[in-house]
């Protein structure tokens, strides 16, 4: 049952047509004067409840999400909640959660997508920032599924990785002097493997007189950088239309005189605008690429070029001009770590494979492999 002090707060809002957007600072504005005779410590529970409510996840998911272990909440129907700290999914008590379908659906209402019969899946992000997937039956054969991605609001800092367990000191040392040196580098891995997390805390070691420019479908990385701009994609319109993809926004932050170019996550026919700007003299950039090892990313690269109507061959000899480095990710036993770092080199038939220069043995040890001589000539040089 709804409080009924957010019912006041929720007709305020509404009273001013102010429901659609509001903000924290409404809300609280709202509370305050629908809550007159409350004492300072209801009114600050009731914010709280009132922002969870009306802004995020609802009282018995938001407190989650806004826990900094998190990095997902997953609501499977009427079957529970899991949670990810970090170390795998573990099911959480989610007591008074109520409707699932009524909940997908006002999460996707604050999103600013439409999630009914019609239209049963929607994504989108909340007002925060999380990511959301929201999906309903009969799509679903359980009911509605909602799944819940943080953010991180500042990227970690490399030794607070090699703290983690993320990387060890040797793979930090390695990955730094990839940056000094203005490598491009793709970083790939499943999802959830900690791409993003990578990403943002090495565009923080950037030196600070040089600009970023990331390119996103939802603007996520948060690197620790003075200065940093993000271009996000616009989705279509209920009509289809007005759409801008990551295609025109390769090219259009081209013209923004970037020092690092930076690709959120490559999946599609961008490819051929991000490896031709990598070849254009745009050093130092960075992307992400999914991939289950670091020897299938030639694959990936020639599937996703194969949509921008480039032939395997046009995309090896793009990618082996552009492409200095591959670092891939993995979770082993719910852990994400730097599982191998990697050079792609020609095939000797027209194409490409990647050659791993070092390996993890799971353990924090390190095996070298054939790209090593490749790799290590390229930490020592300097475009």
């Amino acid at each position: 049952m709804t409080n009924p002090g957010i019912t006041g707060v929720r007709d305020r809002l509404l009273a001013g047509d102010r429901a659609a957007s509001a903000d924290p600072g409404q809300v609280a504005r709202a509370v305050r004067e629908t809550s007159s005779t409350q004492g300072d410590r209801d009114l600050i529970a009731l914010a709280r409840d009132a922002r969870a409510e009306l802004l995020g996840a609802g009282p018995v998911l938001q407190p989650l999400l806004d826990d900094p272990l998190v990095t997902d909440v997953l609501v499977n129907a009427d079957q529970g909640v899991w949670t990810d700290r970090g170390d795998g999914l573990r099911r959480v008590p989610a007591a008074g959660l109520g409707d699932t379908r009524a909940l997908a659906t006002r999460l996707a209402a604050v999103a600013g997508q439409r999630l009914d019969d019609a239209a049963p899946v929607a994504e989108g992000r909340l007002p925060d920032g999380t990511r959301l997937h929201a999906v309903l039956a009969p799509l679903s054969a359980e009911g509605a599924l909602i799944s819940l991605r943080t953010v991180r609001r500042q990227a970690f800092r490399l030794p607070e990785l090699v703290a983690g367990g993320f990387l060890d000191d040797r793979a930090a040392q390695i990955l730094a002097q990839l940056v000094r040196v203005r490598a491009n580098v793709l970083v790939s891995g499943a999802t959830g493997s900690g791409k993003t997390t990578l990403l943002a805390s090495m565009l923080s070691i950037v030196p600070a007189d040089e600009r970023i420019v990331c390119i996103e479908e939802a603007a996520e990385l948060a690197p620790d950088h003075p200065h940093v701009v993000h271009l996000q994609v616009r989705r279509p319109n209920v009509q289809g239309v007005g759409g801008i993809g990551l295609d025109y926004l390769v090219r259009t932050a081209m013209r923004m005189r970037p020092d690092r170019l930076v690709l959120g996550e490559c999946r599609g026919a961008e490819v051929r605008e991000v490896l031709g700007a990598l070849n254009t003299g745009h050093d130092g950039g960075w992307a992400t690429v999914h991939a289950n090892a670091a020897t299938d990313v030639p694959a990936r690269l020639a599937a996703l070029g194969s949509l921008a109507g480039l032939s395997p061959a046009a995309v090896a000899v793009q990618a082996l001009s552009a492409v200095d480095a591959v670092v891939h990710l993995r979770r082993t036993e719910g852990r994400r770590h730097v599982d191998q770092i990697a050079v792609l080199e020609p095939d000797g038939d027209g194409g490409m494979r990647c050659e791993v220069a070092m390996g993890g043995d799971g353990h924090g040890g390190w095996w070298w492999g054939p790209g090593w001589p490749a790799l290590a000539e390229r930490l020592d040089s300097a475009r």
